[in-house]
């Protein structure tokens, strides 16, 4: 996963502009029908019972993973094909921290559950 322009800001400043960076009590997760980039934009779902998840992650080493496995409501009405994910600072509007492509898009038709299993959610940095 990529980090987003804002958090790459934020992260920068702390460390060596010396501004503290609060990170957020909870963060959640986003399915996207197209494609976010550092400075945000993509498209997230909406409507047909959709909501982002809270999400919890474990660090180890340069990797945070989802500790467990996130499930969706069940689509009260086709939610397309999701092709990538977002992490964000709060279950509505928010900031972008982090997003990335999924390994396989996942088509979404009404009555279908989207899962992400624990730890297959890893955000990396080199």
């Amino acid at each position: 996963m990529s980090f987003s322009n804002f958090l790459e800001t934020e992260v920068l400043d702390h460390v060596f502009g010396g501004n503290a960076y609060t990170a957020p009590g909870t963060l959640y997760t986003g399915l996207y029908t197209s494609a976010p980039s550092d400075t945000g934009g993509g498209t997230e779902l909406s409507g047909s019972g959709y909501a982002r998840q809270a999400t919890a992650f474990t660090v180890s080493g340069n990797t945070a993973s989802n500790t467990s496995a996130e499930e969706w409501a069940t689509a009260t009405g086709s939610w397309g094909t999701i092709t990538h994910v977002g992490v964000f600072d709060a279950a509505t509007s928010g900031n972008l921290l982090a997003y990335g492509a999924l390994t396989a898009s996942k088509t979404i038709a009404t009555g279908d559950v989207f899962r992400i299993p624990a730890g297959d959610l890893d955000i990396t940095l080199d």
